[in-house]
């Protein structure tokens, strides 16, 4: 459907989904993220919400497991939600980001929330807080809105356990709302989100203590002394019980893995493993309690475990755009790593799994000390599977706020110490604008703003430089002598800038095409966002394909049908000529019986 403008032209009527996706839109702030004017922004707006919208006693009668953290957070709620669910309950999740669709955020008994059920509830709240709103309370921001929509379906919806991710920090974020949790948990800590959080661990982690409640009990995981230190703090003012949960011990799965890959989710399912447990212990199921020393784990927890699953986290997925002949050369590694540790974590996943699936045959290797030989001499790494040879490759991208300086140094020392080298590093902007949710009707701007690329292609530049043994101011000159002519075309022999990831992957698929005796193991990382943004373009070419190979095959049935029924018809024609002549064979005889008598 279209409808007509002024100037007589057409556009595409929106969709009732698309609709609420431009309301939502509406709700994201211009202000920079970096804004520390905000002191809280105004924190007790959102009980003002919560009367509006008639959440406060459906809230304090929810059985809510909430959970902060700088890594892990998200991990540890998806294991949390999956052990309850196998335990038979009715589960409602809320995490962050979302990756390619809004309604990811939502969760249900483990599936997203669907298309019917979000509308509803999104406008029910949406206009009830529009009709409300004023000037000393106005309609809430984007962040906030999510999480009121998070407590008004997991209330509708009467779920039995409601698992809150934190979105940022912990003291001033929206989920915080919550007076009495069942029990919370803090997650591994790190320096992130340092420009609004603190420049310290010990300042993060008084943020993401925020969530602590007065008596209830609380888990986290081994920290650093110095974030330890402050949660212990915080716990003690506020009587709290607060215990570390250790790591999962591997052997308790019964010989099964965990669904969610890389070493760090042992201590993710060792948090889930216990706020699950005291969950249950305290809303009186007893029959799945589990001890810390016990020997084994309730049935329940170890299918939760190994069945959760979550997008973006240690991801494997085949390129299916290219042709069945080259099936498997193109392969995404995607990890939304955006932190130093996160990096290393992203680094040790990524070796472990390159190596396995070329059962570990390789050869040329450089020496460890040389990054830069490395970059020249590895020519990848002989596959058996599939009788090429690997390459590394990584996309990247990562927001203004990071530092890249800290997240590529790390990333490449630790692949590196693992005998892992990247051919190649590209770099792309992301797909995803920050001020608009979902992709439709995305303005085309053919002129992108690629300086931020451009300077984490220096940063590369500048480390493959300074391995290969020239000093650091060297690299920084040899970097700006080629600036300009890097602005020309962003292509070197160690990296390239690419204007769209849809311009990076035709890149790489014809880079398959030309050469069939390599394979490209593709690491995706720096930013959820573009690890969203790669997931998004390749389910959509796979929706694509799928459908394309759906009207070949109908356009195949509707041929042999037509063939078919031709044949018939022809078939038809035959027996009816056949007929007749009969029936004129028979009219003979009997004229011929009649001339007889």
């Amino acid at each position: 459907m279209a409808e007509g403008d002024n100037n007589g032209s057409s556009k595409p009527t929106a969709t009732p989904y698309e609709e609420a996706l431009d309301a939502l839109s509406s709700l994201i702030t211009k202000r920079s993220r970096a804004d520390k004017s905000n002191k809280g922004d105004r924190f007790d707006l959102l009980f003002d919400y919560l009367k509006i919208l008639e959440l406060e006693e459906a809230i304090s009668e929810m059985k809510i497991i909430h959970v902060a953290g700088t890594k892990g957070k998200g991990s540890t709620c998806t294991f949390t939600e999956s052990i309850l669910r196998n335990c038979g309950f009715r589960t409602g999740l809320f995490t962050s980001p979302h990756l390619i669709d809004i309604r990811e955020r939502f969760r249900l008994d483990g599936v997203d929330i669907c298309e019917e059920k979000f509308l509803a509830y999104f406008w029910w709240c949406y206009d009830r807080l529009k009709e409300k709103a004023t000037e000393d309370i106005p309609m809430p921001t984007y962040f906030r809105f999510l999480a009121l929509l998070a407590f008004k379906i997991f209330a509708m919806e009467q779920v039995d356990v409601a698992i809150l991710e934190v979105g940022l920090g912990g003291k001033f974020d929206a989920t915080n709302v919550v007076q009495k949790p069942i029990v919370c948990g803090i997650s591994s800590l790190g320096y992130d989100h340092m420009e609004i959080l603190g420049n310290t661990l010990a300042q993060i982690a008084g943020e993401k203590a925020g969530i602590f409640k007065d008596g209830i009990p609380a888990f986290t995981v081994p920290q650093p002394d110095e974030a330890m230190n402050v949660l212990e703090e915080k716990a003690s003012k506020l009587n709290v019980h607060l215990q570390v949960a250790q790591p999962l011990d591997a052997k308790l799965l019964n010989g099964l893995k965990l669904r969610l890959e890389g070493e760090h989710q042992y201590l993710n399912a060792g948090l889930a493993i216990a706020l699950s447990s005291t969950w249950l212990q305290r809303t009186g199921h007893h029959d799945f309690t589990y001890l810390e020393q016990a020997s084994s784990l309730p049935e329940q927890f170890i299918k939760g475990l190994t069945t959760a699953s979550l997008q973006g986290r240690a991801q494997i997925v085949p390129d299916q755009y290219i042709n069945a002949e080259s099936y498997g050369d193109l392969v995404f590694y995607l990890d939304g790593a955006h932190s130093p540790e996160s990096m290393d974590m992203c680094a040790r996943w990524f070796s472990h799994a390159i190596k396995e699936d070329s059962q570990e045959k390789t050869f040329n290797y450089p020496p460890q000390n040389n990054l830069g030989s490395a970059m020249e001499l590895v020519q990848g790494h002989h596959d058996d599977k599939y009788g090429k040879s690997s390459m590394q490759i990584l996309l990247f991208n990562c927001m203004s706020v990071r530092d890249p300086q800290l997240l590529l140094p790390c990333l490449m020392k630790a692949c590196a110490s693992r005998g892992v080298y990247f051919k190649k590093a590209l770099f792309v902007p992301n797909t995803s604008v920050y001020y608009k949710v979902g992709s439709h009707a995305l303005p085309a701007d053919s002129q992108v703003d690629l300086s931020w690329q451009f300077a984490l292609q220096r940063v590369w530049e500048n480390l493959i430089q300074s391995d290969k043994g020239g000093e650091a101011k060297h690299a920084d000159a040899v970097c700006e002598e080629g600036k300009e002519d890097t602005k020309m075309n962003g292509r070197s022999e160690n990296s390239a800038v690419f204007p769209s990831l849809p311009l990076a992957l035709k890149w790489l698929r014809e880079s398959i095409q030309q050469n069939r005796s390599v394979r490209y193991q593709v690491l995706v990382t720096g930013s959820l966002h573009l690890v969203g943004d790669v997931l998004k373009l390749v389910k959509k070419e796979m929706v694509e394909g799928a459908v394309s190979a759906v009207n070949e095959s109908i356009a195949e049935l509707l041929i042999y049908e037509a063939d078919f029924l031709s044949g018939v018809r022809e078939k038809i024609k035959r027996l009816q000529f056949e007929l007749k002549q009969m029936k004129c064979f028979l009219e003979d005889d009997e004229q011929r019986t009649k001339c007889c008598l």
